[in-house]
């Protein structure tokens, strides 16, 4: 399969780049910094020097041939520009509709709520904080939700850490709408385990799963 990653050189971008190499796919990533790669791993993948935010850079980056696409693009709440992710999206969706690429597979958040959610006292408190005080990166996200849930006729797949860490790849852990809270956690190879399988499994085509131990 041919994959393009956004967000490769990220804690969570590092890890889908290995396991989409180990699973036998072909990647390209586009980096702002090819240099922030591992040396071991640029010349096994295609590296397209540009910036999600440049609509004809992420067209590069996509070339005809593209099987699917993974967004692991992180949010820095001091440094990261406004809508980030949503504005990266909007690009990649553009270009998936022209070129009638088959899948996306993108990496959101706990506090975005789904009408699917199991939503206890724990869930909105996930909820409350990431709103007062990490604004930006919610913000975000929501507004990231609400341009995937617009474009519901293309195939996305989301997923929805709450806390992430460092941590084995143990292949287990809850995939679905289960009650959760701020003490859910999963490690970045683990949720990149689960978005790599999503590659090639329908069972979440459209809908945006939490993910947690």
């Amino acid at each position: 399969m041919h994959v393009t990653l956004f967000g490769a050189t990220g804690k969570l971008g590092l890890e889908c780049l290995q396991q989409c190499l180990e699973a036998g796919h072909a990647v390209t990533v586009l980096v702002r910094s090819p240099d922030k790669l591992p040396a071991t791993l640029r010349d096994r993948i295609t590296v397209v020097e540009g910036d999600g935010l440049v609509a004809a850079d992420v067209e590069r980056a996509l070339p005809p041939g593209t099987d699917a696409i993974l967004f692991a693009v992180g949010v820095d709440e001091k440094t990261s520009p406004p809508d980030l992710c949503t504005d990266v999206t909007r690009h990649i969706l553009a270009v998936m509709r022209r070129e009638q690429i088959p899948r996306l597979v993108w990496c959101g958040g706990g506090s975005n709520l789904r009408p699917e959610d199991v939503v206890t006292f724990g869930a909105r408190f996930v909820r409350w904080f990431s709103e007062t005080f990490l604004t930006h990166r919610h913000s975000d996200k929501v507004h990231q939700l609400q341009l995937l849930d617009d474009n519901a006729d293309l195939c996305w797949i989301g997923i929805r850490p709450l806390q992430m860490k460092a941590g084995p790849r143990t292949g287990r852990y809850r995939l679905g709408y289960n009650a959760f809270s701020g003490f859910s956690s999963i490690s970045f190879a683990d949720c990149a385990h689960a978005m790599v399988k999503m590659l090639d499994d329908d069972t979440w085509v459209g809908k945006a799963p939490v993910i947690q131990y």
